[in-house]
């Protein structure tokens, strides 16, 4: 009976048709005149996406692969670092740190809360530290930050560098990397920018730039001194995934034609519509701040991740994640970031509604849709 595969889980999400219709098209060779057009395309579209005069680097891997690049490439061994520790993907970055001779202080919180400006703020006044880590969209409790706000204060603090996981907000939701005086972002082409996995991308500011030249960090593929070198030309040190680069020109294009103000608003939108539904049916958020790219919920007593998500996948085709690390089995989380519209958001909430009523859950048939369709009608 169902037809089509529905995708909600936040990375990989939707890619459109026409950008999969590209990477259907013939391999092309990138040492070429015509690929350096594509890439210098790619570039500034990129920076539109970042709201960024810097260069944006194109790593061929993923969003781990970029934050690598970006981590060694700006701190030294030894240095001290702050991490903002709050989900299994800052966990993550607090790794690395460790990995790397890198001392690491980490500020940790509850899941589904996130770090203000005041607490940085008075964690960096102990002094020493050469940057502060943070993610800005935690995607594993959909949790965000006021970003803006944090980055003043660490402005206030010298030479301490801001290193910023956008992964699941650049591309969905405000993000002014050269405004708001970011010094480090990543993200992956798998999320926000509608491609498969497979490229990471890192912006730096001057003063990470700087910090780059003076860095005494080994690394050789990661090493983003290659990378500024090659991109004078409009060209990458090593084998581009071309194709996926050709493909990314398409999405992006995509997100200029809507205008990226455009994309935050449906985003918001979609969001903001599908947290009124699921609280319509009596249903829980898990973020204390949720972010408008993912939205994580609390199962109801009764209901078990396998029984739920199964459901969801065998009757209705819709795929949607569980949760990770602490809250595996707790929550599930839905996407609302790039390639998704409110009538996707209409059909997940839909879907979850006849799944609660087949578990045995009471369920007001249409309370969820009701719900969204008075968020969504503010989009019109």
């Amino acid at each position: 009976m169902l037809m089509k595969y529905r995708l909600f889980t936040p990375g990989p999400t939707s890619v459109p048709e026409a950008t999969l219709l590209q990477l259907a098209k013939p391999v092309t060779h990138h040492r070429t005149a015509e690929f350096r057009k594509t890439f210098a395309e790619l570039q500034e579209l990129l920076k539109y996406v970042f709201q960024t005069q810097q260069t944006v680097y194109t790593i061929t891997g993923s969003g781990t692969a970029a934050f690598e690049a970006a981590f060694t490439s700006v701190v030294s061994p030894g240095s001290k670092v702050l991490n903002v520790t709050n989900g299994k993907f800052a966990e993550r970055w607090a790794s690395y740190g460790k990995a790397f001779g890198v001392q690491v202080e980490e500020l940790k919180l509850p899941y589904g809360q996130h770090a203000t400006a005041e607490q940085i703020n008075n964690t960096l006044k102990s002094g020493g530290f050469a940057a502060v880590v943070l993610v800005h969209s935690e995607t594993s409790t959909a949790t965000t930050c006021d970003l803006q706000a944090i980055a003043k204060v660490v402005r206030q603090h010298g030479d301490v560098l801001l290193i910023v996981d956008g992964i699941t907000s650049i591309g969905a939701f405000p993000f002014k990397f050269d405004d708001w005086g970011i010094d480090v972002a990543i993200t992956g082409s798998q999320k926000s920018l509608m491609l498969p996995p497979g490229l990471g991308y890192v912006c730096l500011s001057p003063r990470a730039e700087a910090a780059m030249e003076k860095n005494k960090q080994s690394n050789f593929y990661f090493d983003l001194k290659k990378y500024k070198k090659s991109i004078a030309d409009s060209d990458t040190p090593f084998t581009p995934a071309n194709t996926l680069i050709e493909a990314q020109l398409t999405s992006l294009r995509m997100i200029k034609q809507e205008t990226i103000e455009g994309v935050w608003r449906r985003t918001q939108g979609c969001a903001a519509a599908f947290r009124a539904g699921v609280k319509a049916l009596g249903l829980e958020l898990f973020s204390q701040t949720p972010a408008d790219s993912v939205t994580a919920v609390k199962y109801p007593s009764g209901i078990t991740d396998k029984d739920f998500r199964n459901t969801l996948k065998k009757d209705h085709n819709i795929h949607v994640a569980g949760g990770q690390g602490t809250m595996e089995g707790t929550i599930f989380r839905v996407n609302h970031m790039g390639y998704t519209d409110i009538y996707d958001c209409l059909a997940v909430l839909a879907a979850i509604e006849l799944t609660l009523k087949k578990l045995g859950k009471p369920v007001q048939l249409g309370a969820g849709i009701s719900a969204a369709q008075q968020e969504l009608s503010k989009l019109f």
